[in-house]
């Protein structure tokens, strides 16, 4: 079980707590300019590194607000809780675990 770190509660247990997915997500700024593989692509394709990952949680049974996250994703290790709006901090070992360009994959004929 993780003892996760609210930002205004302090630390709690992993169970009142909901995952929120990956962070620092932007929405396009015209998504009727996309292809329908390219929306497909942004609402459905999410990095799944093995490592250093930020997400987004909330504390669903407590303050009820929304937070970020980075935590090594084989260990589970949390290494930085931060509020939504501030900046995350580039970070090697976060750049190193992200995937290549969904094109790149080959997920698309």
């Amino acid at each position: 079980m993780l003892l996760i770190h609210c930002p205004w509660c302090g630390p709690r247990d992993e169970i009142e707590f909901a995952y929120g997915g990956e962070a620092h997500r932007v929405r396009p700024a015209d998504p009727s300019a996309l292809s329908d593989a390219e929306w497909a692509d942004f609402l459905f394709l999410r990095a799944n590194p093995k490592g250093v990952h930020r997400e987004r949680w909330v504390h669903a049974h407590g303050c009820r607000r929304w937070f970020n996250v980075e935590r090594h994703t084989v260990t589970h290790e949390i290494s930085r809780v931060y509020p939504p709006g501030a900046a995350a901090e580039p970070d090697a070992a976060v750049a190193e675990a992200q995937p290549p360009q969904a094109s790149q994959q080959g997920v698309r004929s």
